[in-house]
């Protein structure tokens, strides 16, 4: 899925968010629920997608976008326990 109005790519944001998460020990348990989560992390894509409305943030965006892409979500998780991603 293109979205055009994003000036980022999602996997921008993702040493940002990896560096947040180990920095409150939560990389391994949010590494866990991408890996084992997947119809949970479908759901919160479209659940981010629909806030949008709500509250415009390019990081949410990009969250979603890396949630509703299962290669994505797995090298997200990938990052967080250390391991090379593509």
């Amino acid at each position: 899925m293109l979205y055009s109005h994003i000036m980022k790519s999602p996997r921008e944001y993702w040493m940002r968010w990896a560096e947040t998460l180990r920095r409150y020990h939560l990389h391994e348990l949010a590494a866990m629920f991408l890996e084992a989560g997947s119809p949970f992390a479908l759901l919160a894509a479209q659940a981010l997608h629909f806030s949008r409305g709500l509250i415009a943030s390019d990081q949410l965006t990009a969250l979603a976008l890396t949630l509703e892409e299962d290669n994505e979500t797995r090298a997200f998780a990938s990052l967080l326990l250390g391991e090379k991603t593509s």
